[in-house]
């Protein structure tokens, strides 16, 4: 397998992983009777990340785990695509 695939692959893995934690925590803050906009919820999803961070933190005292989810699984997406752009071009 080319080397340049594998990277696309596991950097829409990472999108994957993206998109399923943010699911998660727009179901979570739906718990907490928080309001979400399904309509713009692809620009508004940072935000909801961080009100999830925000509640969490204050009521536990730690940050909840699908916050670091979400962050790792974007940042990978990140690396991983410039690294399969990257690639492509050195061929």
């Amino acid at each position: 397998m080319n080397f340049t695939i594998f990277l696309a692959v596991l950097a829409f893995i990472a999108v994957a992983w993206y998109i399923v934690s943010g699911i998660m925590i727009v179901s979570e803050l739906q718990k907490r009777k928080q309001k979400i906009n399904f309509i713009f919820i692809k620009v508004m999803l940072p935000v909801y990340a961080h009100s999830y961070k925000k509640i969490t933190f204050d009521e536990t005292g730690k940050v909840g785990s699908l916050f670091y989810h979400w962050v790792i699984a974007i940042n990978t997406a990140l690396v991983l695509g410039i690294a399969a752009i990257i690639s492509n071009s050195l061929k």
